[in-house]
């Protein structure tokens, strides 16, 4: 890709770049794919709690949106149309490994080396390893909350979605959001309130 296009593509917003890629521009599509891949890849590890489950979430997502791309509508955002692309296809997945009896939110912590999160390079050692204790403790007590309230958490206080955003990508009334999103934080509260005593 030329880089003058690189740049003029990166001026444009999301929602103009799906609809330059429903037009046949695949550079388009490699743009939207560059800004949400770490963030997908985030939000998917802290729903799942699986780095490479979260990893195969994220490419199936890709590839949702590149053979669904005419199903994208103007009336939505383009990061709220993705980001119920990835809830549906992680759902799926959690349900097919409770099925199975094989999934196991704590497989997450089986390779302690890895960094899931990207690292700001200005981080002190120390600081980097505090980060990373911290992001465990959150990632183990977002783990102990049910599925229902932690993907709505996430959405809201990680990702920083609007309640209406929200009610869109998860087809939920208001209230029950904010409900569920008021129950997960008091039982997320709760729970760092006990592992910090530890």
């Amino acid at each position: 890709m030329p880089s003058n296009l690189g740049v003029e593509l990166q001026k444009l917003t999301d929602e103009e770049l799906i609809i330059g890629f429903q037009e046949g521009n695949n550079f388009a599509y490699n743009e939207l794919v560059r800004r949400y891949k770490d963030r997908l890849v985030n939000f998917i590890y802290r729903y799942v709690g699986n780095y490479d489950d979260s990893e195969d979430i994220v490419q199936d997502t890709r590839v949702k949106v590149y053979v669904s791309k005419n199903l994208y509508k103007e009336i939505a955002k383009f990061s709220t149309w993705i980001y119920t692309i990835a809830i549906n296809l992680a759902k799926t997945k959690v349900i097919k490994k409770q099925k199975n009896k094989v999934f196991s939110l704590s497989s997450a912590y089986d390779d302690e080396d890895k960094d899931f999160d990207i690292k700001d390079e200005s981080y002190l050692p120390d600081d980097d390893a505090n980060a990373r204790f911290q992001e465990e403790i959150i990632q183990k007590a977002l783990d102990s909350i049910p599925e229902n309230y932690r993907k709505l958490v996430i959405l809201r206080d990680v990702e920083e979605f609007s309640y209406e955003e929200i009610c869109e990508m998860t087809g939920l009334p208001m209230g029950t959001v904010k409900s569920r999103i008021n129950r997960g934080r008091e039982k997320l509260q709760k729970l760092l309130k006990d592992i910090y005593k530890e």
